[in-house]
């Protein structure tokens, strides 16, 4: 399946109505063709990676074919030139979180990246920072602990920014880190307790959600099941 017959065919899934939708979840209209991200995935088993491809579905500036760039492109031929054009280009949560836990993430750039962006002003490039910490804690199964633990700090710094979008996410990476190990688990609750103190709306938001969710005993049942597996 080549660029225009791709793009034709997402043309026949358009949903006017079901882009209408995604806009009340704060997903942009802009060339949105309101396509299910259910009836993307199967492309991807049907196209098979392809990074040039990939890049000319990107520069279509279709939101459903960015989508369908992130499912395909190859992360080992993703660049650090790549990686910063596509986060400029960054409109909406859906995107942004797409391209950083279904592709970026899964490139060795993706650490260094997450402390670039964080430094970002943008809302979603900064986002994009978060987003990758969430997509690493839970795809990155080689990274050792200290890992995660050097981010830390990172989301304290951030958890005072009152943008919707980047505190969600700072509080999405903070909790991934938090399911990935009991010892993880620990210091991410000791960094939420540290945030709490926080005299930022957003960080008292970001840390009690965090809290709550890692100190429940489904998540804290699931960790000790994973440790028994070790």
């Amino acid at each position: 399946m080549d660029y225009e017959e791709i793009i034709q065919k997402l043309h026949s899934f358009a949903n006017p109505e079901n882009a209408k939708g995604m806009a009340r979840y704060g997903i942009s209209q802009s060339n949105n063709l309101g396509i299910s991200i259910y009836l993307l995935r199967p492309f991807v088993k049907e196209i098979g990676r392809n990074h040039i491809l990939a890049l000319k579905l990107w520069d279509s500036k279709i939101h459903d074919a960015r989508l369908l760039a992130c499912f395909i492109d190859d992360p080992k031929q993703i660049t650090r030139e790549q990686m910063d054009a596509w986060a400029k280009d960054f409109d909406s949560w859906d995107i942004c979180d797409q391209a950083c836990t279904s592709l970026f993430d899964l490139s060795s750039l993706a650490y260094e990246k997450v402390y670039q962006w964080a430094e970002h002003e943008p809302e979603f490039v900064k986002r994009a920072a978060f987003s990758l910490i969430a997509g690493l804690a839970v795809h990155d199964k080689n990274a050792m602990d200290k890992d995660f633990e050097r981010f830390l700090p990172i989301l304290v710094k951030h958890a005072v920014d009152e943008r919707n979008y980047v505190k969600k996410a700072v509080n999405w990476a903070l909790r991934n880190i938090g399911k990935r190990n009991l010892h993880l688990n620990i210091v991410a609750l000791k960094t939420a307790k540290q945030i709490q103190k926080i005299d930022s709306k957003s960080a008292r938001w970001i840390a009690s959600d965090a809290i709550r969710e890692l100190t429940s005993q489904k998540v804290l049942q699931k960790l000790e099941r994973k440790k028994k597996k070790k």
